[in-house]
């Protein structure tokens, strides 16, 4: 018999493998100072396009008033015990109510988590004669969540909706055979890697044709998309389509938490099955009394999102105009696509950081394929001009010195903090 952590520390994975050399810099870097477009890394003020503060509301003194205020008043532990047995409250209700209001459903449940709530609420909406037909590129917390699925489940190539057809007509299939089951199909409002809206519309119109259920992962769309930032479905046109809308507080709201809304028998019944909530410690006060405050200021301050958008723009048409490639995004979320393998990508983010005060994401093997490199850009409502103009600045040189092989190196350059 094995040892099974002899196993483990014999092969730390395709990521782990570079920890010596990478902790503390390209993995688990530690940023440092005030939340906001500039803040310190390693005591060097640097432009940050890594965080998730769409709105730039992380910061804004009435969220840090409300979030102080909620603290002193609450403190972390109220309420004690998860919401079925001791741990609700009126302002627990208060913001499931308003969130559905927002999306346009009848109900809404909160989550302690983005991640573990939309795995756990697969785990409750599927049986083992249920069928699921999702997108490829589908986030991480979805594949995991298929996983706890002991039925079929059909991929469809990603935003392809001949493809998606052609798995929907299998799994139409599959449920007439066992004459037992429904299907659901999952996929994003915006997927978080490429920035490509999910073609939401279309899958809608083929409701039509075939019977489903809808669940869109909405965690980039939602404050960002639409009339109102109600999200893709919104944007598209067809939110009243969607029969379950989720997302995470921890992109637009900056914050902690997650909800899904949709009708209200549906969610009732997510609400009394839903694992990850049923037997977990309720979401704290401060945090639900800080998203009642963001999401005031979402919906009552479109300049928010106008100012988001702007800066969005900027940069993505300047990094379009000096010949990047940034794909098909059509959301907020900007990736830069290059050439190169692990180690080239860490001299060059390591030039970005120490040479032009640049912080930024990078992806690369085994995320996705061998021989490319992404740099995954997050604008946000509170990046000014110069910091774009200063960026591509950045990049158009380090470009270059890619192109000319200046970051050739044998291995991930070694800047791991002591430990």
């Amino acid at each position: 018999m094995a040892d099974i952590f002899e196993r483990l520390i014999k092969n730390y994975g395709p990521l782990g493998e570079h920890r010596i050399k990478a902790h503390g810099y390209y993995t688990f870097p530690k940023l440092e100072g005030e939340i906001g477009n500039r803040m310190l890394f390693r005591g060097k003020e640097v432009i940050v396009w890594s965080l998730n503060n769409y709105l730039g509301l992380a910061n804004h003194p009435d969220i840090r008033k409300a979030d102080a205020d909620a603290s002193a008043e609450f403190g972390l532990a109220y309420p004690m015990g998860a919401r079925m047995m001791s741990g609700n409250s009126n302002h627990h209700e208060q913001l499931e109510k308003e969130l559905a209001e927002f999306e346009m459903k009848e109900d809404a449940i909160l989550l302690n988590y983005g991640y573990q709530g939309i795995m756990s609420a697969i785990d409750a909406l599927c049986g083992r004669h249920d069928v699921v037909v999702y997108d490829a590129e589908s986030h991480a917390c979805i594949i995991d969540g298929l996983r706890l699925h002991a039925g079929h489940r059909y991929v469809y190539r990603h935003n392809d909706v001949e493809d998606f057809e052609k798995q929907l007509q299998r799994a139409t299939a599959l449920i007439e055979k066992q004459n037992r089951g429904g299907i659901l199909v999952i996929t994003e409002g915006v997927f978080g890697m490429a920035g490509d809206q999910g073609k939401l519309k279309e899958i809608c119109a083929l409701k039509d044709k075939y019977e489903f259920r809808l669940l869109v992962d909405d965690a980039h769309g939602f404050g960002t998309l639409g009339k109102t930032g109600a999200g893709a479905g919104e944007e598209q046109g067809c939110q009243d389509e969607i029969d379950l809308y989720f997302s995470t507080f921890a992109k637009s709201m900056a914050s902690i938490g997650a909800f899904i809304a949709g009708p209200r028998a549906i969610i009732e019944f997510i609400r009394y099955n839903i694992r990850s909530q049923i037997f977990a410690k309720s979401l704290p006060m401060p945090y639900v009394v800080g998203n009642l405050k963001r999401l005031e200021m979402l919906r009552s301050m479109p300049e928010l999102k106008e100012r988001l958008w702007k800066n969005a723009s900027h940069l993505q048409n300047g990094l379009k105009e000096r010949g990047f490639d940034i794909g098909q995004t059509d959301s907020v979320v900007t990736p830069v696509y290059m050439k190169g393998g692990v180690p080239e990508a860490s001299a060059m983010v390591t030039d970005l950081r120490e040479n032009y005060s640049i912080f930024c994401s990078i992806v690369v093997y085994p995320v996705i394929p061998k021989g490319h490199i992404i740099y995954r850009l997050i604008p946000t409502a509170a990046h000014t001009d110069e910091d774009i103009t200063t960026t591509l600045n950045a990049f158009s040189e380090t470009k270059e010195k890619l192109d000319a092989g200046i970051y050739n190196v044998e291995d991930v350059v070694h800047m791991a903090e002591a430990r």
